[in-house]
């Protein structure tokens, strides 16, 4: 034993001797390559370990490291990562190449990957980082003003609301105009499942804090490998994949509050009662009677009216002294906060790789009853099995909760409390609500009441699930196989008791809607790379099955024996039950082909042919090819670069797309079950049409890439034509079939335009970075052909005036234009049907139809600006649009000089009193139509600029952080739609109402619409 312990002493000294020296301390300097200047909060990572740090404020590090073989990573956004061997070195100094331009930026299009400065086609790129900690619901919502040519307009202010996107103007009247969505490569459902004209969205589902980059394809080259669901243009998003080295984690936290953008003005309480003595005498003067001297010699005075009316609004008490002066529009509207919570983690080594996401949102909305609600999940991990191998999955879980409130066309919807008159308190002295029935001191049934007395919840469970496997058949040659699902269930509760509108006359109404969509895809495709001296090959090609199911069921009751019972099984009468199962298919094959030569000539080839279970039997399969060129002119011996321009690039496309977003079996004969006598039997309720095939967009495109001052200014340019044939809709046919319309293909429609988008890269050194980006489109929709000679579809609604008309833009506003007062006698004017120009009349009915503007904006624009000082960051965004026109359908009752009993705008005011008055507002007649009928007096510009988003954050710097253990921690106040600059008198200009679900041109109407959220937000983000 005496001998034993020293020997194992003097091993355990060897070994501690040898431990000592094998680790080591590395240190060196870390330095911008364009101009020296030292780069604080660098990670330095030795690969395939934990181990690392970061460079502190003058771009210095130590590390201390332990083994052979030893490689150090050194990344920092905005610079290219560098890999670098340690070997033998103690002190590595590091100079990073800023990757300004981003000319050599990897995008994503279809089905793979390009160099940016190498593509032909128009791809616009936001990252994820610009977007992401945005206070809003869905991503859609953040690219506003951020990509060129791309149009997103939120209908409203109501949480999960749908939003309507457009890129390079709408191609279809019936077929949809939303872009194809597509995530980590799967095609995602999009579609509004509401019950109600109110839409939701499937996209607020998503995390957008998940995701890395968003593409937006728009010209054919890019989309067409989409084929058949292209001609809107085609978004996909890649989200957040893990990297190999330490595991990163960062907790992210938001708090704030939204309020709306705008508020109106309405009378007061002595305001109301004088225009309304006002209207009331004015319309007893119409009717032959002297109200004023004579009120007792005839019966049924409106003025006697109208003051018994006052003592009923006012509750039975005195209105005289003006007890009450109730602000609807401050009740309709309630404190709304925010809380948004994110947690990740994102690592791995050389052979797995992770990136994991769990979020919380709770958000009020700025209406009273509305809030929406959303935990998400994300798994993403990638596995090497060997060189040859490998398979990766995504992993996406969401479970959204949105109370809703009432569509804008219903009295409960809250906006709709300002009608009610100012006289009118929100609960009696009991602390009762008052409502036009229990308390009758109301015209219409109040939001206020409903929201205490019913239920609108609207949840979704949804799992997106892709599987990939990839597999090196050569070193130039490989297979790739993909299984992806998108299940959503969507379920619609609403209740109202016995003391709602809807459920008085029926002693409580229930109601479930729940749909479920179960969409899959398979995928199979091959890619092959070679370079072969000055060529370059890159060759796509595959095959998907997509198949998409879509049950629904939906059930009512009434007759509830309590209001505490609220589920339809404790109604007593089951009114309805209906339910439908439908399912689409779709088998394409597609192929794509890049070729550049010389590092100049670039050549793209690509084309898709789909099979659709939507289409006629004679038109089931259609073929969409693309071609498009591109000449980098800067590279040619001939060009000689300078500082001032560095980079140029002349490219054009030409190509085909379609659209198949229309209902399943439209193309075929259908039966559907009816009652009769007691029995149950079958009728014909659509006629096949085996030649339906699909809408057809050929899109020509030419574009121009610059680079100055060594590529810190970049410009894109483009021009193009898109003209989109065989229109779906519902076309006349004759009477004989037994059928009045069949679905079919006729028509055609174009869209130009041009597109600019700006970015420059101002200065960047040890101190500061300062950036600037603009975008500018200008789009013109025009229709070319409808049905046969017919040039105009004319849906006659009683609330709006939109119209499909030939050589004008889809939902054209066409209706009576107004010519303002009469100013001899206070009629409201229009320009006649006949006569000379500027003739007008007072008769609504010889008004002549004209174009009135268009609902959709034919200017687009955004501007960026992004600044870091040491560690202070500044982010801000300006986003507008121009050129479109927005009708106030409730200014029929909001702002038509009392015209009814609803309460007015302050500008109802300015009302024609006396002859010789000079004014556009008619005189006040109560109970007669005196200029509130549909025509250009509710129509004004819907141009704005809006100052969409400013940030700013203060980052720790890397002296602290390490003292503390962390590797990131930024603090920041966000602000979104901060400031609106507009003509428009309404509450804001971004809007289309609910009132109906057709939004193919039922566009630019405010009709009771909520306005978008002003939005402030203190945040935090710590990453360690």
């Amino acid at each position: 034993m005496s001998k034993i312990l020293p020997l194992l002493t003097g091993m355990l000294l060897l070994c501690t001797i040898c431990t000592i020296a094998q680790t080591r301390e590395i240190s060196g300097r870390v330095t911008g390559q364009d101009d020296g200047s030292s780069l604080p909060g660098v990670n330095v990572v030795v690969k395939s370990t934990n181990e690392g740090t970061v460079t502190d404020s003058n771009g210095n590090f130590r590390l201390a490291v332990s083994g052979t073989n030893i490689t150090l990573v050194f990344s920092f956004i905005g610079y290219e990562g560098q890999e670098i061997a340690v070997e033998n070195k103690s002190v590595i100094d590091v100079a990073m190449k800023a990757d300004i331009t981003q000319l050599g930026e990897v995008v994503v299009v279809g089905y793979g990957t390009q160099l940016k400065q190498d593509v032909t086609g128009n791809v616009a790129s936001v990252s994820g980082t610009a977007i992401n900690n945005i206070p809003v619901n869905s991503f859609e919502q953040a690219l506003q003003g951020r990509a060129a040519g791309v149009l997103v307009t939120a209908q409203n202010g109501k949480l999960g609301q749908g939003i309507n996107v457009q890129v390079r103007g709408s191609s279809s009247i019936s077929a949809g105009n939303q872009p194809l969505y597509v995530i980590d490569g799967m095609i995602v459902n999009s579609n509004n499942l509401s019950g109600t004209t109110s839409s939701t969205n499937p996209m607020s589902d998503i995390n957008f804090n998940d995701i890395q980059s968003i593409e937006i394809l728009k010209d054919a080259s890019a989309a067409a490998i989409y084929g058949a669901r292209a001609s809107n243009g085609v978004v996909l998003v890649t989200t957040k994949r893990g990297q190999s080295g330490k595991t990163n984690i960062t907790v992210g936290m938001q708090y704030g509050s939204s309020k709306p953008t705008n508020n109106r003005d309405f009378l007061n309480s002595e305001q109301y009662i004088e225009l309304y003595r006002e209207a009331a005498v004015n319309r007893d003067l119409a009717s032959g009677f002297d109200p004023v001297n004579n009120p007792g010699d005839y019966p049924g005075s409106f003025l006697e009216d109208i003051e018994g009316t006052f003592d009923y609004l006012a509750g039975d008490t005195d209105w005289r002294a003006l007890e009450n002066n109730t602000n609807w529009e401050k009740e309709a509207f309630q404190k709304a906060g925010l809380f948004n919570f994110d947690i990740s983690a994102s690592g791995g080594n050389e052979k797995t790789k992770f990136y994991f996401n769990g979020g919380y949102t709770d958000q009020d909305g700025i209406l009273i009853g509305n809030s929406f609600e959303r935990f998400t999940g994300r798994l993403n991990l990638d596995h090497k099995v060997n060189n040859r191998l490998s398979f990766g999955t995504n992993i996406n879980i969401a479970r959204t909760t949105n109370n809703r409130v009432a569509d804008d066309r219903q009295f409960s919807s809250p906006l709709q409390l300002v009608a009610q008159s100012p006289l009118t308190p929100v609960r009696d002295k009991s602390g009762i609500l008052f409502d036009d029935d229990f308390n009758p001191a109301m015209f219409y049934y109040p939001a206020t009441m409903e929201l205490e007395n019913s239920r609108f919840v609207t949840s979704v469970n949804r799992n997106i699930v892709a599987l990939n496997a990839k597999y090196a058949l050569t070193k130039d040659l490989s297979v790739i196989a993909e299984y992806g699902i998108d299940l959503l269930t969507q379920n619609e509760d609403r209740f109202q008791n016995s003391k709602t509108e809807v459920g008085r006359a029926v002693n409580g109404y229930g109601r479930s809607a729940w749909a479920q969509v179960f969409n899959q895809t398979s995928r199979v495709y091959l890619n092959y790379f070679k370079q072969v001296n000055l060529h370059s090959f890159d060759l796509t090609g595959g095959m998907d099955y997509q198949t998409t199911t879509i049950d629904r069921t939906r059930a009512e009751a009434q007759n509830y024996p309590l209001d505490g019972l609220t589920t339809l099984s404790s109604a007593a009468d089951p009114i309805l039950t209906t339910g439908s199962f439908t399912k689409e298919i779709f088998l394409s094959y597609y192929a794509r082909a890049n070729y550049k030569f010389n590092n100049r000539y670039l050549l793209s080839l690509s084309g898709r042919y789909d099979g659709s279970s939507k289409f006629g039997t004679d038109n089931q399969f259609g073929f969409f090819p693309a071609v498009s060129a591109g000449w980098i002119i800067s590279e040619e011996s001939f060009f000689n670069a300078t500082n001032t321009l560095s980079f140029l690039k002349l490219r054009s496309s030409y190509g085909i797309t379609g659209n198949a977003d229309i209902g399943n079996y439209i193309a075929q004969g259908v039966f559907a079950p009816e009652a009769y006598d007691g029995s149950s039997g079958l009728s014909t309720d659509r006629i096949p049409n085996p030649d339906l095939r699909w809408e057809k967009t050929l899109q020509f495109d030419l574009g121009l890439d610059l680079a100055f001052f060594n590529d810190k200014l970049s410009v894109q340019l483009d021009y193009y034509n898109k003209q989109t044939n065989d229109l779906l809709l519902n076309r006349e046919i004759t009477g004989v079939t037994g059928f009045q319309q069949l679905y079919g293909n006729v028509g055609s429609l174009e869209n130009t335009g041009i597109e600019a988008a700006v970015n420059y890269a101002i200065v960047r050194n040890e101190d500061i970075s300062w950036k600037v980006g603009f975008n500018y489109a200008r789009n013109r929709n025009k229709v070319l052909q409808l049905d046969g000679d017919n040039d105009i579809i004319d849906p006659s609604s009683t609330r709006f005036m939109n119209v499909v008309k030939v050589g004008q833009p889809i939902g054209v506003f066409y209706g009576a234009e107004y010519a303002g007062v009469d100013p001899a006698n206070g009629n409201a004017l229009w320009f006649v049907n006949e006569g000379v120009e500027g003739e007008t009349t007072s008769i609504y009915a010889e008004a002549k139809k004209v174009v009135l503007g268009t609902p959709t904006p034919t200017t687009v624009y955004g501007f960026n600006m992004d600044l870091v000082y040491k560690g202070f960051d500044l982010s801000i965004l300006f986003q507008g649009v121009a050129g479109n026109k927005i009708f106030n359908a409730a200014g029929a009752f909001m702002s038509a000089n009392a015209r009814f009993e609803d309460n007015q705008t302050i500008d109802q005011l300015r009302r024609w009193q006396n002859p010789g008055d000079i004014t556009d507002v008619p005189q006040a007649r109560l109970f007669r139509n005196n200029g509130a009928q549909i025509s250009s007096r509710a129509l004004t510009d819907g141009d704005y600029l809006r100052l969409k988003t400013i940030t700013l954050g203060y980052s720790l710097p890397a002296s602290l952080l390490s003292k503390i253990s962390l590797t990131s921690a930024r603090l920041y106040v966000t602000g979104q739609n901060l400031l609106t600059f507009t003509k428009y008198e309404g509450w804001d200009p971004e809007v289309n109402t609910d009132y109906t679900s057709d939004t193919s041109y039922f566009l630019g109407n405010d009709f009771y619409s909520a306005p978008q959220a002003k939005n402030l937000i203190v945040g935090i983000k710590v990453g360690f």
